[in-house]
């Protein structure tokens, strides 16, 4: 069963909301994001990544970055640019992004159901990113970054949403991205019942993205669990900030490739050497993307193509048969040479949001290969998670991303 629990945001000023909302800390490099606080000193990013209030001889992960973190936290609370709502409430966040929408339920999660693998992984972290936020939620005592949960599709949990959204949202805006935000508070002590009992008939939830914040939350817990003379399994520090969202709302975007080099190949050894792999013809696609699993669209020089694989090559394996996978056994590894792609400075990783346009300017300036992929579907995550293997690096790009500082889980 996942045990999911209501409780108290501190939450934006009624106003605010709009300044304050960030996009994750791990978007910006540290240049940006000292340019977006610069021209916006209420931006979560002042909390977030804190190093922006230094000169760059100051350390990103030097003690004196957490510590100034919790000083702008606490000092934005005094300020009374956010409150603490008096009640423990659920909360629902809504993004609409392209005239598509996905409705995600903001609550708190169990960390030993993280531990379990009730919450279900499909990355693996590493530990020096881990360190990071570990810090950061240590010294604030505040998880600022919620965990993207996704579980399969709920009857009853999706009419206690469409209850919701009749009602006065607590915030609506548009971002700079054109993206618009709404949230609702679920505060009726029926409703709020009703959900943490749905949620206890599941067997499990998955993370969807912020794998390493996950981790870290985890991390944190037992630390406070260890200097806790009584373990009481209710603090707050046994549940991680999360926004859970049903599958049929959810969609990945495609994760997509460039190589800097042939690997000393020539484009017509090349071309000879994926032939035997795949069905290769060439077809100018313009923006379009693949559009069934099994087909790659590549850039070589100046033509492009389109790649079938063939029968003899698919597989029913959850991690052999995606589409990444595929790739990456057939023709990054045993032709480009690219065995290990976390580390290979060969290989570039191009989210889908940035279209083919971005791969066709990387072509004119570093790549002699790009690979425009097939998304990983929401299922096919599923079943990884649910065999318990892990997924390639860069195989799931999310669209839109949780914006911090809506809702802070105080610990």
């Amino acid at each position: 069963m996942a045990l999911i629990k209501p409780f108290k945001a501190l939450r934006p000023k009624k106003g605010l909301e709009d300044k304050i909302a960030a996009l994750p800390y791990d978007v910006y490099n540290r240049k940006e994001a000292k340019e977006v606080v610069a021209n916006n000193p209420l931006s979560f990013l002042n909390i977030d990544r804190a190093e922006t209030q230094f000169d760059d001889s100051v350390d990103t992960y030097d003690p004196i970055v957490y510590i100034k973190a919790k000083e702008i936290l606490e000092r934005m609370k005094e300020e009374g640019s956010f409150a603490t709502d008096n009640k423990a409430n659920y909360y629902l966040y809504e993004q609409v992004m392209d005239g598509r929408a996905q409705t995600g339920l903001v609550c708190t999660a169990s960390v030993l159901d993280y531990m379990n693998n009730v919450i279900k992984k499909h990355e693996n972290t590493r530990a020096d990113k881990e360190v990071d936020r570990i810090n950061h939620v240590n010294v604030t005592s505040a998880q600022t970054g919620p965990i993207f949960l996704a579980f399969r599709n709920d009857e009853n949990i999706a009419e206690i949403f469409r209850r919701t959204k009749e009602k006065e949202p607590a915030y609506s805006f548009i971002s700079d991205d054109g993206i618009k935000h709404t949230s609702w508070i679920i505060d009726d002590e029926n409703e709020i019942e009703c959900i943490t009992k749905a949620f206890a008939q599941k067997d499990a939830m998955y993370i969807a993205d912020g794998h390493h914040r996950c981790a870290s939350a985890a991390k944190v817990s037992m630390m406070r669990r260890e200097e806790a003379k009584v373990i009481d399994e209710s603090a707050e520090y046994n549940f991680f900030l999360s926004v859970a969202f049903p599958d049929s709302e959810l969609m990945i975007m495609d994760y997509n490739r460039i190589v800097k080099d042939l690997n000393g190949l020539d484009e017509e050894t090349f071309l000879d050497k994926i032939k035997e792999v795949f069905e290769v013809s060439k077809k100018p696609y313009d923006e379009a993307k693949p559009n069934h699993k099994g087909q790659i669209f590549m850039l070589l020089k100046d033509e492009e193509y389109v790649l079938e694989i063939k029968d003899a090559y698919k597989s029913e394996d959850p991690i052999k048969g995606l589409d990444v996978s595929i790739l990456q056994d057939n023709i990054l590894g045993p032709v480009l040479g690219i065995d290990d792609p976390k580390t290979n400075n060969r290989i570039d990783f191009v989210g889908g949001i940035r279209g083919v346009k971005e791969l066709k300017r990387r072509m004119t300036i570093d790549a002699k290969v790009a690979f425009s992929m097939y998304p990983t579907s929401i299922e096919e995550l599923f079943n990884v998670a649910d065999a318990g293997l892990l997924m390639p690096p860069k195989s799931t790009w999310f669209e839109p991303k949780l914006r911090s500082g809506l809702f802070i889980h105080e610990i």
